[in-house]
């Protein structure tokens, strides 16, 4: 593939997000951050707050950050990004007590085209999920609390 100079496309690689907030997750400004000229395929994930977990039922849950976090997901993403073939990648994690519904882990990821999109933001997933110190604790609708190792 050649771009606009006829030069043989080269992703850009660039890491517009990565953060730890105790902020709402707007997925959509993500994936406004993430467009590119360059890109045939923006994909999403958001990863929400469902209202069971193991065949109980969850009211909400608090997620805990260790003080690392912010510089974790910034070496996470930064990973991902230098191993994928991807123009942009915009990743935030929430912190603080969230409702059933709310989102709590936002992605988005542009690239020329839609499998180099959709791996990337499946590993970045994957790859927060593994390597975040982030801690959870959920609220049951039988009453109590159980805490979650990880995010």
């Amino acid at each position: 593939m050649t771009g606009p100079e006829d030069r043989p496309y080269e992703p850009a690689r660039r890491v517009l997000t990565a953060r730890v907030t105790p902020d709402p997750v707007d997925v959509d400004a993500l994936a406004r951050a993430v467009q590119d000229a360059a890109a045939g395929a923006v994909v999403t994930f958001a990863g929400v707050v469902r209202d069971h977990d193991r065949g109980r039922g969850v009211t909400g849950l608090e997620y805990v950050a260790h003080p690392d976090a912010q510089d974790v997901v910034e070496r996470v993403v930064a990973d991902v990004v230098a191993r994928s073939r991807v123009d942009a990648v915009a990743c935030v994690h929430r912190v603080g007590t969230l409702a059933v519904g709310e989102c709590a882990l936002g992605v988005a990821v542009s690239a020329a085209h839609r499998q180099d999109a959709f791996a990337a933001a499946a590993l970045l997933v994957d790859e927060v999920k593994a390597h975040l110190p982030v801690w959870k604790r959920q609220d049951l609708t039988a009453g109590g609390h159980e805490w979650v190792g990880s995010a």
